[in-house]
């Protein structure tokens, strides 16, 4: 079968707000963000791609725009079953002011329970996007070839709950799982099993480097580096975070 190539959006101005954007219309890519995306094109100039598919959200339709106007045979496909997680009440809310919910213990340690207030289930949030890369391969595989590669991007919690899945792991161990803005996580699929080819791949390993502690007035600036603050208690960052600067 085919070979998924995952794309997370770049870095968004919600990230760098430190927001749990979900499906808040106007999300769009922060000055770093399209920086990732204009990059794009020649990280993948040697991967041929059958198709690319996107979440319709706008910080993801932004960041395949340049690798679309390199490659105009290339028709940009939108499914909403890759769009983010639905939040519900949680959207658009500071992550610093949600990691005190009883709710985020939830979601970081029994997330296959986890229901957002006015949202959806993780179990559903996954479910939906299995079914979609599972239906996108047999059409990419039917329409191009056993050997096709094809391109989807879309959003941190997505993309992990699929590699969740193409690795048999249960959801509850997903939050194990990191891929930064603009990051590339490849799956071979076959008949019987998937094979994880990538995770997170930037071609940058400085988000491997010791973080700064954020300074004082951070919060107070807008800028509170809350990924640094739930990373180092162990837990994940709930919509995967604004990666490295």
């Amino acid at each position: 079968m085919a070979t998924l190539i995952l794309v997370r959006h770049g870095r968004s101005t919600a990230n760098t707000a430190g927001l749990l954007a979900g499906w808040t219309p106007g999300v769009a890519l922060d000055e770093r963000g399209a920086e990732q995306a204009a990059a794009l094109p020649g990280r993948l100039a040697a991967v041929p791609l059958a198709a690319a598919v996107s979440s319709p959200l706008q910080r993801c339709r932004e960041t395949l725009a340049p690798l679309l106007a390199a490659r105009p045979e290339l028709e940009l496909r939108t499914d909403d079953r890759i769009g983010e997680c639905h939040y519900g009440d949680w959207s658009n809310r500071k992550l610093s002011e949600l990691s005190g919910e009883p709710l985020m213990k939830i979601v970081q340690q029994h997330p296959s329970a986890a229901a957002f207030p006015g949202g959806e289930s993780m179990r559903a949030m996954q479910a939906r996007a299995v079914d979609a890369v599972r239906e996108w391969n047999a059409r990419i595989e039917e329409e191009h070839g056993s050997d096709a590669v094809f391109l989807m991007c879309s959003h941190g919690d997505i993309i992990k709950s699929l590699v969740a899945d193409a690795l048999g792991m249960h959801l509850d161990l997903f939050q194990r799982i990191h891929v930064d803005p603009c990051s590339v996580t490849a799956v071979r699929y076959t008949p019987t099993r998937p094979f994880l080819l990538r995770l997170g791949d930037t071609g940058d390993f400085g988000s491997l480097a010791p973080r700064p502690a954020p300074a004082p007035d951070a919060e107070a600036a807008g800028t509170a580096d809350f990924e640094t603050a739930t990373e180092d208690g162990g837990d994940a960052v709930v919509g995967g975070g604004a990666g490295a600067a």
